[in-house]
């Protein structure tokens, strides 16, 4: 099964393309959107969550604040929503039962029937190691689709629904992602005596890998095992430690920056 996303700049658009690839035989229970959405105050009044709870997704993310959505919502699209509140992006809207499985919401969208369908998806993996690229493409105020394809041979036609109705990549996300971080990253890093220029990838692979939902909050000497496991010959090197450390911070300011924003 092939995980194929889309990240839109339009809502509207955003549900064309679902609509789009429900047309082309893409079943729903293996298509989500998720989207800004909910005031914070729905989500707090209704979501238990505290600055002690674990950043892990499973447990930071709240439970189901909406049930049935209306037609201006995106009814019309016909997949069971909810709204969840993301750690560090704020209240959500999420359409699908895929979303669930993304984000780890596990009992949080207990009204939605995942069925074999997401099942599959989970045993072949989804993509959690991109989150935070779905996350800062969220706080941008932009939306999100996930389509798993069973069916490879069409997974050319789904980029192509995507692309037609003004998707980016993730992977032109990814990049452009980093691109606003950069700079600051690299004076972050010169300032200490390191060549950002050759040590760029290593310590990027180690800011992104704290990004992971296993990870956040974690530090390096607490997670040094499962880094090691999965980024063999690359998590001892000290750059991969710089980029690590500063993905954990990054990872904190984006909680306490959007905890300030819900609060003024």
């Amino acid at each position: 099964m092939d995980t194929v996303v889309g990240i839109f700049q339009s809502q509207s658009d955003a549900e064309s393309a679902i609509l789009e690839l429900q047309r082309i035989g893409i079943d729903q229970n293996h298509l989500t959107l998720l989207r800004p959405g909910t005031s914070d105050e729905q989500v707090e009044s209704s979501v238990p969550t505290s600055d002690t709870e674990s950043p892990g997704m499973g447990e930071a993310l709240g439970g189901a604040v909406g049930g049935a959505i209306g037609a201006a919502s995106g009814a019309t699209l016909g997949l069971a929503a909810a709204s969840l509140l993301l750690p560090g992006v704020g209240p959500i809207f999420v359409a699908g039962a895929l979303g669930a499985a993304l984000l780890g919401a596990g009992g949080a969208m207990a009204g939605i029937q995942a069925g074999d369908a997401v099942e599959s998806a989970l045993a072949n993996g989804l993509p959690h190691d991109e989150l935070f690229v779905y996350e800062d493409a969220l706080r941008q105020g932009r939306s999100v689709v996930v389509a798993a394809v069973e069916d490879d041979q069409i997974t050319p036609r789904v980029r192509t629904v995507l692309s037609d109705a003004g998707a980016e990549s993730v992977d032109a996300a990814r990049e452009n992602w980093w691109l606003g971080l950069r700079d600051d990253e690299q004076a972050e890093y010169e300032r200490s005596g390191g060549n950002f220029r050759q040590d760029e990838t290593s310590y990027r692979r180690g800011f992104e890998a704290a990004l992971h939902s296993n990870m956040r909050g974690r530090s390096f000497d607490d997670a040094a095992n499962e880094l090691r496991e999965k980024h063999q010959g690359t998590s001892a090197e000290k750059p991969f430690r710089s980029g690590y450390e500063r993905g954990q911070d990054y990872e904190r300011r984006c909680r306490l920056e959007k905890r300030k924003a819900s609060n003024a």
